[in-house]
């Protein structure tokens, strides 16, 4: 397969860059570009991704979940886009669970996120939909907003006890998983 993307790392400027707001979802070359990033996105197998991590400075990102062997309790949800999106509110409660990220990779962090968030966002048809995410899917949805917005999941760790490389979290997982 050809090479459509290429993933920029921790340390490039446009990962600290608050993006633009996508004006002409319609506009057919921005819709290639949208079944591009799709193409890429099944092929890495991530999460999601948000454009800046690409190298495109728009506000829009694609939002997934599925299990696997990092997140076995992950919900089965469909790759989707979520583009211009706001959070309209957020829970008062917090909790904290380990992200990794395309754009850092081989590290984890322990990351505070709200449980709980209420969204609204376009769809690539750019109709407009307002939910309501909680769990796994409102931390996915504000990891990639973060990204809208220049920042990165080590931004949100409260201390650097709470980041590893991902061969020791690797370890500790089945070390944690054999104890049960």
């Amino acid at each position: 397969m050809t090479k459509l993307f290429d993933i920029f790392q921790l340390g490039h400027p446009i990962l600290r860059q608050p993006t633009e707001r996508v004006e002409d979802i319609m506009n057919p070359a921005f819709q290639s570009q949208l079944d591009k990033l799709m193409d890429f996105v099944m092929e890495k197998g991530g999460m999601g991704i948000a454009a800046p991590q690409v190298g495109i400075s728009q506000r829009f990102f694609i939002m997934s979940s599925h299990p696997n062997a990092r997140y076995p309790h992950a919900p089965d949800v469909p790759a989707f886009f979520v583009i211009n999106p706001e959070i309209i509110s957020t829970s008062n409660t917090q909790e904290k669970d380990w992200e990794g990220c395309l754009s850092l990779p081989g590290i984890r962090g322990l990351v505070p996120r709200h449980t709980q968030i209420h969204v609204r966002y376009q769809t690539r048809q750019a109709e407009w939909v307002e939910t309501r995410y909680d769990g796994f899917l409102a931390r996915v949805f504000q990891h990639e907003f973060d990204h809208l917005q220049g920042h990165v999941f080590l931004d949100r760790v409260e201390s650097t006890y709470e980041v590893m490389m991902e061969h020791e979290w690797q370890k500790q997982i089945v070390e944690n998983r054999k104890g049960l």
